[in-house]
């Protein structure tokens, strides 16, 4: 991802961008022997008059990185939400108690595109991670994400902890998952303003992350398993928070 376009690929992910941010659509690029396929049909009949290439399925797999592309591909803008900052987030005028995600350092791609998936689904105000020692946004982020990547701001920040501080002085409680917390995520109020801070994979949440919430809970596991994979926890964690408000 350069500039101010991206490369996005796979059904779910095209499908998507063409229906929601057609606009924002500049070219697409459908696999040669997959034309007559009914789902690449569909996908062409929504690209109206976007212009269309059609290439090998070697070039497919060079555009993508060997990404398990299913023969489409688009190249298109950054859509607006891409461009929020944290800042204007926080001075927005918003009748809904706001829910963020914070992402501290994962690592895996595919586990921040469900996790951003997710958080779409939960109706997240935004999605922060920081911009170094994690994954950023990259095409494979935005296919497993599904479409979840261009509907949600995702803030990348070059200071994590002072972005917690900045939520905290706009009024948010910062809750972090941790499996050592004395407290469940399910004793906790979530009914408030609220950002979720959850761990990388393996490591948890670093120790000044971890400093810098007020409060820290944990999942309960009931069986050997000692954690959860990042996306799993996440939506446990995102949807617990929902449940509560409702």
């Amino acid at each position: 991802m350069a500039g101010n376009t991206e490369i996005v690929y796979g059904m779910h992910a095209v499908r998507h961008a063409l229906q929601h941010s057609p606009v924002y659509v500049l070219e697409l690029w459908i696999q040669n022997d997959k034309q007559s396929e009914q789902a690449i049909r569909d996908i062409m009949q929504l690209a109206g008059t976007t212009p269309v290439q059609y290439v090998s399925k070697q070039a497919m797999n060079k555009l993508t990185h060997y990404a398990r592309h299913q023969g489409v591909v688009i190249r298109k803008k950054k859509t607006q939400s891409a461009n929020i900052d944290l800042t204007s987030l926080l001075t927005s005028e918003d009748e809904t108690i706001p829910l963020y995600l914070v992402l501290d350092g994962v690592q895996d791609p595919h586990n921040l595109g469900a996790c951003i998936r997710t958080a779409d689904a939960a109706g997240v105000k935004a999605v922060i991670i920081p911009k170094d020692r994690a994954a950023g946004l990259n095409a494979t982020v935005s296919n497993v994400a599904s479409g979840a990547a261009e509907n949600i701001p995702v803030i990348e920040v070059t200071n994590l902890a002072r972005s917690l501080r900045a939520l905290q002085d706009a009024g948010i409680w910062i809750i972090g998952t941790v499996n050592d917390a004395g407290t469940s995520i399910y004793e906790v109020d979530l009914n408030r303003p609220l950002a979720l801070v959850m761990g990388a994979e393996g490591k948890g949440l670093r120790q000044n992350t971890r400093d810098h919430c007020d409060m820290l809970v944990n999942i309960p596991m009931a069986g050997v398993v000692e954690s959860l994979n990042v996306s799993v926890a996440t939506g446990i964690c995102l949807f617990e928070a929902i449940r509560q408000r409702r």
